[in-house]
């Protein structure tokens, strides 16, 4: 909760700022703060709970929550799509949103490299027949699976017959391991990376039109670095990118390659430097990029009214003076 952590789904359900109801919080001083609730509809004062979602333990600690469960819906599918380019997958994208919008869950985007640290690395059969540069994962829910799974298979259809994809499988909850296993291809992607020996993880939002281009712009800055795999993955449908880099141990120079470079290059095209993981001891001194001066002397304002004598997590979330 203190994290506002997101997540595959985020597309469907939104962020914990519109899920979460009310929270009990426990001041710096001890005072504990009811902010409880059951309203969906409360229009009096400052939302103040807002402040405490996302405040990674800096203004308080979170200590019961009120939260909007959405009802589970009773099917899940999920397919897997081979595609020769991100272009064909920002079609695909678009097409899916269109016409599966009611089902839609979430929507992955992993390249090549990415599943190849799975495949490879891990020692896993490919889940397809044909290799490629890019790859979709798609999720739908719904209560009628017959009539989802007849329109899957119709966009798929046409999807091939549109030559934007050049493969492609799926697995319904029904057949639970094969379910399973087609997510694990996305899901173990970060287990697949770390057997190379050091990842640099970095969790930023772009929008979709530069999505992808990063990667590749990191790629030729470190081709003369001892770097083994630069690759992206992520969220599509919250332009949310997972850019992750290895080597066999940690590399100073690689490093120093990467940051500030990535930073700029994501204030540049008006993203995040941390879409869904915080900000914590290692990126707090980057915050620059993504808040003009004015919000971060506001956020110390705040920091400094709740906790004065900067009890709770010292050094997270805001730049040092």
């Amino acid at each position: 909760m203190a994290t506002n952590a997101g997540g595959l789904r985020f597309i469907r359900y939104g962020s914990l700022h519109g899920s979460v109801l009310g929270v009990e919080v426990v001041l710096p001083d001890g005072q504990v703060l009811d902010l409880m609730s059951q309203m969906r509809k409360d229009n009096t004062g400052y939302d103040l709970k807002q402040l405490f979602i996302g405040s990674e333990g800096t203004l308080g600690v979170i200590t019961k929550v009120s939260i909007l469960c959405p009802l589970k819906l009773k099917h899940q599918t999920v397919a897997l799509l081979s595609l020769q380019s991100y272009d064909h997958l920002l079609r695909i994208y678009d097409k899916i949103r269109r016409q599966l919008s009611e089902y839609l869950t979430s929507f992955e985007m992993m390249d090549a490299a990415s599943l190849d640290a799975v495949v490879t690395n891990l020692e896993q059969s490919h889940p397809l027949g044909s290799h490629n540069e890019f790859y979709a994962m798609i999720e739908l829910s719904a209560n009628d699976k017959d009539h989802m799974e007849s329109r899957l298979s119709q966009v798929i259809e046409e999807l091939m017959s549109e030559q934007l994809i050049s493969d492609g499988t799926y697995a319904n909850d029904d057949n639970h391991n094969r379910f399973l296993k087609l997510k694990s291809y996305r899901e173990r992607i970060a287990e697949g990376l770390l057997r190379d020996g050091y990842s640099y993880k970095y969790d930023i939002s772009l929008p979709l039109n530069v999505f992808y281009e990063i990667v590749e712009v990191m790629r030729e800055r470190l081709k003369d670095t001892d770097c083994l795999k630069v690759v992206g993955y992520g969220h599509i449908g919250d332009c949310n990118l997972h850019l992750n880099i290895t080597s066999k141990a940690f590399d100073k120079r690689i490093k120093t390659t990467i940051e500030p470079f990535l930073y700029e290059y994501v204030a540049k095209h008006k993203g995040s430097i941390s879409a869904e993981h915080g900000l914590g001891l290692m990126k707090n001194s980057y915050l620059k990029y993504s808040k003009p001066v004015e919000a971060i002397a506001l956020m110390k304002q705040i920091k400094k009214l709740f906790d004065p004598k900067n009890t709770l997590n010292p050094n997270k979330v805001l730049p040092n003076d």
